[in-house]
């Protein structure tokens, strides 16, 4: 896989890993994973920006949800958090 760069907003930083749990690097992570999923998010998608959410296993060995944005050449990750029962069978695991 090509390297990603990503742009962070430091609020969803914070809120990621104190209402989730999950750090910048594990979500990041996820990306990297050579088994992910990746989904188009029309429920969040506008007409201006498109979002996506990625099912990866991170650097911690744990299945997240990733949702995401592309801003020019930079992946913009909105949240991050560990994946559902229901996101783990998505992503291919048994839950």
């Amino acid at each position: 896989m090509a390297r990603v760069t990503f742009d962070w907003d430091q609020w969803n930083v914070q809120k990621n890993e104190i209402k989730h749990g999950v750090s910048a690097l594990e979500a990041e992570s996820a990306f990297y994973d050579p088994r992910y999923r990746l989904f188009q998010d029309a429920k969040h998608s506008t007409g201006r920006e498109q979002r996506y959410v990625l099912y990866g296993r991170s650097v911690e060995n744990r299945a997240l949800m990733v949702g995401f944005t592309i801003r020019g050449a930079r992946v913009r990750v909105i949240t991050a958090r560990p994946a559902s029962r229901r996101e783990r069978r998505l992503y291919g695991e048994k839950a």
